[in-house]
Order: structure tokens, then C-alpha cells, then sequence
């Protein structure tokens, strides 16, 4: 097999004879082990963020099933399986079908321009970025036909807040995205990471002071986007019974359960080919060392890659059980008042500095006029919001030990 051109699917589509059954056989090929890894996805973060509550809650979680209670979200996932499909009585019954697959399906295609490694990536498109920030929209039209089709109140108010989030973060995200593209001057994935290549000073988080700010917008952003906590308004368990998929049973629901978490993942995935390395671990050494071994290489930085994504979907999840509910006027309020103003400053700013302080280290026979100034400055905006993270991380622990006490008094 000759895939002189790049990848698979370039491969497959400058192929004349027998297309349509190498584009079966290709997308067959990465569809299985992408489903795999979406499951696999699913059933840690969900075994996870049980145990993540429950220790913050002070308890222990999922114990009788497996080992620690690794086993509990397989016999949920049998017990959904098992369980009556569900549809109401003057429900859209085709657009109640199709809304699940909707949700699922633009988080799956997603994975198709993220990179798991050097040479681990189905589709390097030269604007991956760009398929990316417009196929991440296809899960909000799940969630809003879900709604609708549902013929429930409690389901269409839902919706519509799904709708109104959406568009609403969508905004920022996208300014956190165009920021990146200024900097690093390509749309592609796998060139974004190559940039980042050397020293851990080298990511974008560090490359000039700007780009932590543009990524606490991006996190906050996408949160909203995953519709986690504090932005979960289109479900509301409080308020809107179960939100949009209220009405939802069985496999279905769990189809919009998996989507959530597949979700979480591609965002976290996407922080960190944009602001964190991507497979490089930050030691130059080490990295030079992996790369003369193209099988070790794309092992470890698979490794490295998942190992920082989760990282991040750990604290999606620390977020979740820390910080209230918002109400739908201040989600509007820090979006529209205070998000999107100061992306477009970080934006005007980051690009200034591209352009009067170009730091391009990683890249050879470029000269700039002060390469240690923008990782200078970054690295210490991130030190301050590492200071400041720790200090919230301590209040929380001795508010959570003080509540601890007090029970035992009690």
C-alpha cells in the first residue's frame, strides 16, 4: 500500500479505480476503532466523575461492582440496553429517532482531525481548525431537535436554552480559535503541534502574554459548549425535570450520555493540540529521543496527549461539583459583557505581538528580536493563575474538611 500523499483518506479520494470500496474499507477501518475509543471514553469518565463527586461529597461512590466499583457503568450501560425504547404520544417520531445520532454524530466526526500522535491523525486537513469549529455545532442541532420532537414543555425550554448558549459561546470560542490561527499562521492540526516542539516554553500557553488568557476563555467557552456545570441550563435537573432529553429512554439516552462525555474529551483533546503541546511532553531531550523511533514516538505521545486531556476533563469535572448553577441572564451577561470583549482584546494584542515580537523558536533559520520575552511573560501570567487556582483549590479543601468536622460533631 502507497500513501505517498499524506494520509488515508487522500490516499483513497486520488484513487480512480475501485473508489467507493476503498472509501467503504477506509472509513470502516478508523470508524471501528474511533467507536472503541468513544466507549472506552465514556465508561472512564463516567466511573470518574462518580468518584470524583463522591470524594468531594465526602463519600465513597460505586463500590460492589468490580474492583472500587470499576465495573458499575458496564452494568448501567446493560441495564440500558435492557430497558423499554420509549416514544410519546404526539411526539415527532422520525426527528425524536434521528436527534440522538444528530448529538453523537458531530462529536464523532470530530475525532477525525484530532491528532493522537505524530502520525496518528485520519485526516490532516490543512484547515482542521476550521472542520472543527463547524461540524462542533451538528451536537447543538441534536439537542435542539430533541427538544422539539419530545412534545414536552420541560423538553422544549431545553432546547431553547441549548440554542441560546450555543450561539451565544460560540462567539468567544471562535476568538480563542482565530487567536491560535494568528500565532501559529496555519489551520492545521498537526503544524500547530509541530511549533510547540522543543522546551515546554515553546507551547502556545507561554508564547506570549496573551495566550493564558485566550486559554481560560477557550476553557470557559467550551464548558458552555459541553453544557457543564455551571452552564448544564439545558438540562437543570432542578428546574427543567431532565431538560431535553426528559422524554428519552434506554439506549437512546444513553446515545446522548455518551455524546456528553465523547464531548468532553474532543474539547479537552483540542486545549491541548492548541495551547499545551500537543504529544510533546515539554523536554526537549525526550522528545528528540521518541522521535527517532517512529513506533515509540507515536506511542508515548498518544500517552501524552490522553494523559493531558484528561487532566482537563478532570477539572470539567471538579468545576461540576464545586461551582453552583448560573442563571440564564448572567450565562448572557459573562458571555456577551465579558467574555467577548476581552477575546477581541486578547485577539487585537496576541496578533501585535506576533507581528512586532515574532517568537518562533522550534522553527530553524528564524531570528527573532526577543525570543525569551513572550515565554517570559506567559509563563508568568500562568504562574499567577496556577497561584490563584491553588489558593481557590486550598479554600475548597479546608471548607469541605471544616463541613467534614462538623458532621462528625454533629
Amino acid at each position: 500500500m502507497n500513501m505517498d500523499s499524506g494520509t488515508l483518506v487522500e490516499w483513497v479520494l486520488g484513487s480512480d479505480a475501485g473508489f467507493w470500496w476503498r472509501l467503504a474499507g477506509v472509513a470502516t477501518a478508523w470508524a471501528l476503532p474511533i467507536t472503541l475509543w468513544v466507549s472506552l471514553v465514556g465508561l472512564i469518565s463516567i466511573w470518574l466523575e462518580r468518584k470524583i463527586s463522591a470524594h468531594i461529597q465526602c463519600r465513597l461512590g460505586p463500590m460492589e461492582v468490580g474492583p472500587h466499583g470499576a465495573l458499575q457503568t458496564i452494568a448501567d450501560g446493560v441495564k440500558l440496553l435492557a430497558k423499554e425504547d420509549l416514544i410519546p404520544e404526539g411526539a415527532d417520531r422520525m426527528l425524536f429517532a434521528l436527534a440522538p445520532i444528530l448529538a453523537f454524530a458531530g462529536t464523532f466526526v470530530s475525532f477525525a482531525v484530532i491528532p493522537f500522535g505524530p502520525d496518528l491523525i485520519i485526516s490532516d486537513l490543512d484547515t482542521g481548525l476550521y472542520f472543527l469549529a463547524a461540524i462542533g455545532s451538528l451536537e447543538a442541532i441534536g439537542v435542539i431537535a430533541a427538544g422539539w420532537a419530545s412534545n414536552n414543555k420541560w423538553a422544549l425550554f431545553g432546547s431553547v436554552r441549548a440554542a441560546t448558549q450555543v450561539v451565544s459561546y460560540e462567539i468567544p470560542l471562535g476568538l480563542a480559535f482565530v487567536t491560535v490561527a494568528a500565532v501559529a499562521g496555519t489551520l492545521s492540526m498537526t503544524e500547530m503541534v509541530e511549533q510547540q516542539s522543543g522546551m515546554f516554553w515553546n507551547w502556545y500557553m507561554f508564547r506570549n502574554p496573551f495566550m493564558p488568557i485566550a486559554f481560560i476563555l477557550y476553557y470557559i467557552a467550551s464548558l458552555a459548549e459541553c453544557k457543564r456545570a455551571p452552564f448544564d441550563l439545558p438540562e437543570a435537573e432542578s428546574e427543567l425535570v431532565s431538560g431535553f432529553h426528559t422524554e428519552y429512554s434506554g439506549m437512546r439516552f444513553a446515545i446522548f450520555f455518551l455524546a456528553e462525555y465523547a464531548a468532553m474529551y474532543v474539547v479537552s483533546a483540542l486545549a491541548v493540540v492548541l495551547f499545551l503541546g500537543g504529544w510533546y511532553t515539554g523536554i526537549a531531550p525526550l522528545d528528540q529521543a521518541l522521535s527517532a523511533s517512529p513506533l515509540w514516538g507515536n506511542v508515548v505521545g498518544a500517552l501524552v496527549i490522553i494523559t493531558k486531556s484528561f487532566v482537563l476533563i478532570f477539572v470539567q469535572m471538579w468545576l461540576r461539583w464545586t461551582l453552583p448553577r448560573i442563571r440564564l441572564d448572567q450565562m448572557m451577561h459573562l458571555c456577551l459583557k465579558v467574555m467577548v470583549p476581552i477575546g477581541m482584546f486578547v485577539l487585537v494584542l496576541a496578533a501585535l505581538w506576533q507581528a512586532l515580537l515574532p517568537y518562533e523558536g522550534a522553527v530553524a533559520n528564524h531570528k527573532p528580536l526577543f525570543p525569551a520575552v513572550g515565554s517570559i511573560a506567559g509563563l508568568a501570567i500562568f504562574v499567577l493563575l496556577t497561584v490563584g487556582a491553588w489558593i481557590w483549590v486550598r479554600n475548597t479543601i479546608r471548607a469541605t474538611t471544616s463541613f467534614k468536622s462538623a458532621n462528625y460533631r454533629i
